[in-house]
């Protein structure tokens, strides 16, 4: 299939346009180039441009009319920018997206990928949650991705009695570490605020420390857990909600949920890891020593969560396959070319011109 990846110059919408060409699909990228390098749009079907860009949306699919579906990754993603300049994340990662689906479905296109996030869930007091585990989005970035999915599947169940009737599938990412096995794509900003970033930023010297936010959580030590998923398993993801789109309704019909137009699937490992657990296991990785601090809790984090992961391996027939260990190995080897993969030129770009 043809298919349009929004924010495809992205980390994720990069390495998953990676597996969809592995698979046998064509990506055709539409980025902005805010954060996300060129470099990761070499070789591709590439327009430079915004996402609530309607005439250009129309352009791509004049361009492409046999596009099959959108994944939709485009989004600002950091936490505490989110807290400082709230504004910024509602007008981009929500008006934006509104316009985004409105042009999809005056365009007939019907299926849509959504790029949530996990973030949105509260922490319950055994930390597994589930699709229908209550939702406390602690950040504007959170509340940005609960907005972006109840907007959206209100579109969809409003467009169920038209000639084109859209559905979503909003995939609920945790967090993804790592890169591309194959080195085609990985982690990308200087100052990196994930925490696999900043731990190989410590142990690079590029920062004096790492510094574990928030030891004062209701967890095993103090510190809190998260689901760290491989980003090549988070790419299959995709694929496997591309290729099963309509089995994944289907499914949820078969479960008695009825007829559904939007369906929200946790991807993560299934398994929880405390920050001061996942730090010990990059330490025994890493070739050389990290100094490692403690600090306050950061405005917007929370005690964390683990994937109940039930639901993508009975609709998508998809369950992550690679290690945190596989991760930092990846991470790693990804920081041995990233600058020769960033700086190469000659990426194939098709300029908008308004």
């Amino acid at each position: 299939m043809k298919v349009l990846v929004t924010g495809g110059a992205g980390f994720i919408g990069s390495t998953t346009c990676s597996a969809l060409e592995d698979a046998g699909h064509t990506p055709v990228v539409l980025d902005s180039l805010v954060s996300g390098p060129a470099a990761f749009t070499r070789g591709r079907l590439f327009y430079h441009g915004d996402m609530a860009d309607t005439a250009l949306v129309r352009r791509i699919f004049a361009e492409h009319p046999d596009i099959a579906a959108t994944l939709h990754f485009a989004a600002r993603i950091v936490v505490t920018e989110s807290v400082a300049q709230p504004a910024l994340y509602y007008r981009e990662n929500v008006v934006g997206s509104l316009t985004l689906f409105e042009t999809l479905l005056a365009l007939g296109q019907t299926r849509v990928i959504f790029s949530s996030s996990a973030s949105i869930y509260d922490s319950p007091a055994d930390l597994r949650v589930d699709e229908h585990s209550p939702l406390k989005p602690l950040s504007p970035y959170a509340r940005s991705k609960r907005m972006t999915e109840e907007m959206l599947g209100d579109l969809c169940a409003a467009s169920q009695d038209t000639p084109s009737p859209m559905r979503a599938i909003a995939l609920r990412y945790f967090n993804p570490v790592g890169a591309d096995p194959k080195l085609r794509s990985g982690p990308y900003i200087a100052d990196p605020t994930h925490i696999l970033g900043r731990l190989m930023a410590a142990a690079q010297g590029r920062a004096e420390a790492f510094e574990i936010t928030g030891t004062d959580y209701a967890t095993r030590d103090g510190t809190g857990l998260r689901d760290y998923i491989h980003i090549w398993d988070l790419a299959q993801a995709h694929v496997a909600a591309l290729e099963g789109f309509e089995g994944a309704f289907e499914a949820a019909a078969r479960e008695g949920q009825g007829e559904v137009s939007f369906l929200p699937i946790n991807v993560g490992s299934g398994n929880g890891v405390t920050v001061r657990e996942l730090v010990t296991a990059f330490g025994a990785a890493s070739p050389t020593p990290i100094t490692v601090r403690e600090g306050p809790r950061r405005p917007g984090d929370s005690a964390g969560a683990y994937a109940d992961t039930t639901r993508a391996q009975r609709y998508l027939g998809w369950t992550a396959r690679l290690t945190v260990a596989e991760a930092m190995e990846s991470a790693f080897a990804w920081e041995a070319v990233r600058g020769e993969r960033l700086n190469a030129a000659g990426a194939q770009e098709q300029q908008f011109q308004p």
